[in-house]
């Protein structure tokens, strides 16, 4: 996701991360998931594979298509994913509802396999990913925009080892945003009503 910024207050409702803006759709993604903890395979596929499609694009690109990623990925579950082939491929290539790049569809299928192989190994991709983290939430503690990074030594020892395993589209900088909107990051700013570092 594009790195959000300082918090704005606006004239009404409570203080949010700058990022959110006016947009209803940005507003109940920055207040209900946006740095909530995720703790499902399924969803860490989700979120990976959109931070994925999000680069060289707006994160509100994404939210508005990603009812159609939800539907030609079959809901996002791996299993069914890691089945596709070239003729999968090539018929979502022709469906204007997700960001048709053959790069992009193609690494979702790639990594929908390496997520079940490293399930296979840890139990679950959970298990796997939120070793990188110290099995808790890192909190940004971060004020203003300029406080916040493309990336950190975590994210770059995640995406080196998603690399490793097979995965495609996982350098450092979409690590890190799969990691704030996954909740393994909180870099919600201080001033923000969702910010752990406030409490």
């Amino acid at each position: 996701m594009d790195t959000p910024g300082a918090q704005n207050s606006g004239t009404r409702g409570p203080v949010r991360c700058a990022w959110a803006g006016t947009d209803p759709l940005m507003i109940a993604y920055h207040d209900d998931e946006w740095g909530v903890p995720v703790r499902d395979d399924r969803r860490h596929f989700e979120m990976l594979t959109l931070e994925g499609a999000q680069a060289g694009l707006s994160w509100t690109t994404i939210l508005r298509k990603r009812e159609g990623y939800r539907r030609c990925f079959e809901g996002f579950d791996p299993q069914r994913v890691a089945a596709f082939g070239d003729a999968d491929v090539q018929r979502l290539l022709d469906d204007p509802a997700i960001v048709r790049h053959r790069g992009k569809i193609g690494s979702t299928v790639t990594n929908a396999r390496a997520l079940l192989e490293v399930a296979g190994e840890f139990g679950t991709f959970d298990e796997y990913v939120w070793q990188f983290v110290g099995g808790e939430p890192i909190v940004g503690h971060r004020d203003a925009l300029g406080d916040l990074p493309s990336t950190t030594p975590e994210a770059t020892t995640l995406s080196r080892d998603l690399k490793r395993r097979g995965f495609r589209f996982v350098g450092p900088t979409t690590v890190y945003a799969y990691l704030q909107a996954a909740g393994l990051v909180d870099d919600h700013v201080t001033t923000c009503f969702r910010s752990a570092a406030r409490g």
